[in-house]
């Protein structure tokens, strides 16, 4: 968090990255490299293969390819142990909560991987990037909005300190106020060297997110550039985002 030391240059370097559903080979050797203090966007329409990647890369999608963390090989570590080693993966899924506990509650499990000592300026800050959940942080996490929960999700996994944080279409279903304390937060974890990979279909919000993107089509690694790049060629991406 604010006070970690991560290492800089590249995080996470995937190797032709191949993902299947079952028998069914959705994704199809995709590279992806994210520095330490980068937000990379991924985009790409609904069944493009942007979560098959990205659970490929946390363990959760059965997969081939290379998959190296800060210079260790996990690609052939189950998710536990790739999340014990550093990475984070936030599903797109909501539900990513225990509703029926309250929010510190769930911030204290987020924290069960950090070392003890630091748990509790870790706590602080993860309150300090989400002040709301401070705010209701004796209430219910069921009784969150689904952008609280989303926050309270994406500040669990902060809780393990990662090198990386993966987040599948974090802007899903948000209200619009929303959309600023998410970019609030992501730009100051860029500040303090995390690393993001971020699957997104929402165009404008990836155009304030991104350093950098790709556009995943049909599993294939397809258009990319910086991120100033998104609004100028916001015709071409709406097309592969309208497949």
């Amino acid at each position: 968090m604010a006070e970690s030391v991560r290492a800089s240059g590249e995080t996470l370097v995937a190797k032709s990255i191949h993902a299947f559903h079952g028998s069914i080979e959705v994704v199809f050797s995709v590279n992806v490299t994210v520095s330490s203090g980068e937000l990379c966007v991924v985009l790409g329409a609904n069944g493009a293969g942007k979560s098959s990647l990205l659970g490929a890369l946390a363990g959760s999608v059965r997969s081939r390819g290379e998959v190296t963390l800060s210079g260790r090989q996990i690609g052939h570590l189950p998710a536990p142990v790739r999340a014990a080693t550093g990475l984070a993966f936030v599903p797109e899924r909501r539900g990513n909560v225990f509703a029926q506990m309250s929010v510190e509650e769930n911030i204290e499990i987020g924290l069960r991987l950090s070392k003890r000592d630091r748990r509790p300026s870790v706590r602080q800050h993860l309150f300090d990037l989400f002040p709301i959940l401070h705010e209701r942080r004796a209430a219910s996490a069921g009784s969150l909005s689904g952008g609280e929960q989303q926050m309270l999700a994406i500040a669990m996994a902060l809780g393990r300190e990662p090198s990386i944080l993966l987040l599948d279409e974090p802007s899903q279903g948000l209200a619009p106020v929303m959309f600023d304390h998410l970019q609030r937060a992501f730009e100051a974890l860029r500040k303090e060297g995390l690393a993001l990979l971020v699957a997104e279909q929402n165009l404008p919000f990836a155009a304030q997110i991104a350093d950098r993107y790709f556009v995943l089509s049909h599993g294939e690694r397809r258009a990319e550039g910086d991120g100033a790049d998104l609004s100028e060629r916001s015709d071409m991406l709406d097309a592969f985002l309208s497949e």
